[in-house]
């Protein structure tokens, strides 16, 4: 079993940044999705940003030009640069990786969450 752990997280003022990063416990292969969702109290969890076979990313139309999703493959990494921070912005900012391999088939991880608040 593979465990995501996100860090980064933080208080920050309306037009700050954060930068968001979350580390596989190991090496994971074939994957298909590394994204970062996030979920504010009282709302269903969204998409935030992804790259989907290691190549094309996709954004949410909420932080087009202010976020920007990227991965490191040799640190088993995909981080979430966050820039003109919005109150909006405000949740639970999750990582989550989706693929399958021949050997195990189907997998979806889940990291447990790292808080984002924006002041006004």
């Amino acid at each position: 079993q593979v465990q995501l752990v996100e860090s980064g997280g933080g208080l920050v003022q309306d037009g700050g940044s954060l930068r968001l990063s979350c580390v596989a416990s190991k090496s994971i292969f074939a994957i298909n999705l590394m994204g970062w969702y996030r979920q504010a109290p009282g709302k269903q969890r969204e998409l935030v940003a992804s790259i989907i076979s290691g190549r094309s990313t996709n954004y949410a139309d909420s932080v087009k030009g202010r976020f920007t999703i990227s991965r490191d493959n040799a640190k088993n990494m995909v981080y979430l640069q966050m820039d003109s921070l919005k109150p909006e912005d405000t949740a639970v900012y999750y990582c989550r990786v989706v693929g399958r391999t021949a050997h195990s088939g189907n997998y979806n991880y889940w990291g447990q969450g790292t808080q984002v608040t924006v002041s006004s």
